[in-house]
């Protein structure tokens, strides 16, 4: 199992951070030792002082395919779900800083927290609402048709380099929000009103 992440996918994010709004999906890998499920605390790692939290949209992979064509991309999923994407970033701004990969800041263990996943039949894919709560109150708000990248358009991308397996993970972005956590914090994601995933920071 892989988990495929995109990264600036929504331009207000991108501009938070002081990015350029990329022209290709910016892609990088976790390895399936980041995976936290639902309720599962997470642990602020001892060599970062900076965690922020990235609540996702979260498809899964349902058949294997290679350099899919967009317009058949709809085929290769056929659920969505909420993670949050944990972010060392103090550790990327040194990366960063350096020309080097991102993955000691996005992929150290328990970095990617997964919620519960639900059907997407009869469901619009541009007006799927979604939200975190950190300790009750709401500090990211997003919606897929909101992405620069849409579900499409990231499967066909990802799997020009990257064949796709059943049970594969794609992360697909954060909106704009994001903030550090601290020990104690209580964070909750929500797809409309329906809690998805609950994680407590220790």
């Amino acid at each position: 199992m892989k988990i495929i992440c995109v990264g600036r996918n929504y331009s207000e994010h991108a501009k938070e951070l002081g990015n350029a709004v990329p022209v290709n999906p910016v892609i990088f890998c976790k390895p399936d030792t980041a995976i936290i499920k639902n309720k599962e605390p997470f642990y602020i790692p001892a060599f970062s002082n900076d965690v922020h939290h990235e609540v996702e949209l979260v498809i899964k992979i349902n058949k294997t395919g290679k350099q899919i064509q967009e317009k058949f991309a709809r085929s290769y999923f056929n659920e969505v779900g909420l993670g949050i994407d944990f972010t060392a970033r103090d550790v990327q701004q040194q990366l960063k800083e350096k020309g080097l990969p991102w993955e000691l800041a996005k992929g150290f263990d328990g970095s990617a927290c997964l919620g519960n996943f639900i059907n997407l039949d009869g469901l619009d894919l541009n007006e799927i609402k979604f939200s975190l709560h950190k300790n009750g109150n709401p500090i990211q708000i997003g919606k897929s048709g909101d992405m620069i990248f849409s579900f499409e358009k990231i499967i066909s991308f990802v799997s020009q380099y990257f064949t796709l397996k059943v049970g594969d993970l794609i992360y697909t972005g954060t909106p704009a929000g994001v903030s550090k956590v601290s020990i104690g914090d209580k964070l909750e994601g929500f797809l409309g009103d329906k809690l998805m995933l609950s994680c407590e920071v220790k």
